[in-house]
């Protein structure tokens, strides 16, 4: 049940009878920031050049991360393939610290790093410091991955007087709490500047769900990290073998990766793979990733006996190569944005079956460059899967389909276009450094009070 009060949002004349900072208080317990040392110095602002000089564009992404996954690769690659007049500065919420797994990662490839100290339930603490941030900065436009990213976000957006993006990557409803989240997330949507999906099936969930205007949308798709698979590595595949035990017999590798969540479908996959081990003697499972299902999905292997060729490693930083290396790639979800594993698996050359859901259908093409089929039917999977190890030649050629559409159409270079002409759509005049607009002079209800976020009825 959603509680009846919460915090204080303002946006335009948008007007409602409950207080959303109540609502947030009560879900999410206070965290404290941690007392040890951060190895992420607070920004400070680059020296100022010339009132003559122009600053192009100066862009902050802001998120809730805390690791290095598929959504923060696709945001740096986004950020190293901006041409030389877009300035990026990557912002997270603390998350108790563990926003520095991004944020390293970030800060190794040369772009300014910013580890947020306020958070929910302080709302305005939180719209404080990030408003600070996006002064300092210069900030021309920033982009907002995430519920927490989208809400707070567009408040400290609104007060420095830009432009407030959303990208949009799909729900997961993982937990209740999650379902809580992200409904506020559909709520809230439709109040953003502007919000990109990362696929035309996420975009029509926005349109129908959250009312958002298709002139306030745009799909702009993730790309799929061509240079991580140029080459491949010749010890590989070796390690991905190694993964399985020495008697396991298995020589050929169908791969899997992501969330150990609910909505990924990795349940489904452990039942396909009891029968693609039992048809296919030389086959294994490799299932990467880590989560909240990790008991149940182990307890589900030993009850299928398949212990020996079924194995759950973790996550790993080397998945690129290992990706490349397996003979197949298994996408068993019941919902996806635009899944980056079935992206990079093609950029690698490796068939993909997939469930057909979401943005997946817009990744995999069926008969192409792999298998659609329909989601939580483990008999299906197993029978494309093994289908295609029957079948090297197949394979091969659907792998090398995938390798070029790939090429053609999800690429950095298509998606940093895409994001530039959305830019001078929402910004269409530059301004000169040091004649910023001062943020418009809140109003007595935006210090305090009755300005509120709608909710249903």
């Amino acid at each position: 049940m959603v509680p009846e009060r919460g915090v204080h949002l303002v946006r335009n004349h948008v007007q409602a009878d409950v207080k959303l900072e109540m609502i947030l208080a009560r879900m999410l317990k206070s965290r404290k920031v941690p007392s040890t040392s951060n190895p992420h110095p607070p920004y400070t602002s680059q020296p100022r050049r010339s009132d003559r000089e122009r600053i192009p564009v100066r862009l902050v992404h802001l998120t809730a991360s805390t690791f290095f996954g598929g959504p923060e690769r696709q945001m740096l690659g986004l950020a190293q393939a901006m041409p030389g007049h877009v300035h990026t500065t990557f912002a997270s919420f603390s998350e108790g610290g563990r926003c520095a797994a991004f944020l390293d990662k970030i800060q190794a490839h040369d772009f300014p790093t910013v580890p947020l100290t306020a958070d929910f339930p302080h709302v305005f603490k939180a719209v404080r410091e990030l408003s600070g941030l996006l002064h300092d900065t210069k900030c021309d436009t920033l982009i907002c991955h995430g519920y927490k990213a989208h809400i707070l976000g567009r408040m400290a957006a609104r007060r420095a007087g830009i432009p407030a993006i959303a990208v949009s990557r799909g729900w997961t409803g993982e937990t209740r709490k999650v379902k809580l989240y992200e409904w506020l997330d559909r709520r809230h949507l439709r109040f953003m500047d502007h919000v990109v999906c990362v696929s035309d099936g996420q975009a029509a969930k926005v349109r129908r769900w959250c009312g958002v205007r298709s002139s306030q949308l745009s799909v702009i798709r993730n790309s799929a990290r061509l240079a991580a698979f140029e080459t491949r590595d010749p010890a590989a595949r070796s390690r991905l073998l190694g993964f399985l035990p020495a008697d396991s017999g298995v020589s050929q590798v169908v791969l899997a990766a992501g969330r150990f969540s609910p909505e990924k479908g990795f349940g489904v996959l452990v039942e396909a793979a009891a029968t693609i081990c039992k048809e296919n003697p030389s086959a294994g499972v490799v299932l990467f990733g880590e989560g909240v299902l990790r008991p149940e999905l182990e307890a589900k292997v030993r009850e299928l006996g398949i212990a020996n060729r079924f194995v759950m490693p973790g996550f790993r930083t080397d998945l690129d190569s290992l990706i490349g290396a397996a003979d197949i790639v298994v996408l068993p979800s019941f919902t996806e944005g635009l899944p980056n594993v079935a992206l990079e698996a093609s950029a690698a050359g490796v068939p993909v079956v997939a469930t057909a859901v979401g943005g997946t259908p817009e990744a995999v093409i069926d008969s192409e460059s792999g298998y659609l089929v329909p989601s939580g039917q483990p008999d299906k999977i197993a029978a494309r899967v093994g289908e295609l190890l029957r079948n090297p030649a197949l394979c091969a050629q659907f792998g090398a389909a995938g390798k070029k559409r790939m090429q053609t159409t999800f690429t950095f270079d298509a998606q940093a276009a895409a994001y530039l002409d959305l830019l001078k759509k929402l910004k269409p005049q530059r301004r000169v450094v040091g004649s910023r607009t001062p943020p418009p002079t809140p109003s007595p209800e935006g210090r305090g009070g009755k300005i509120r976020l709608p909710l249903p009825s």
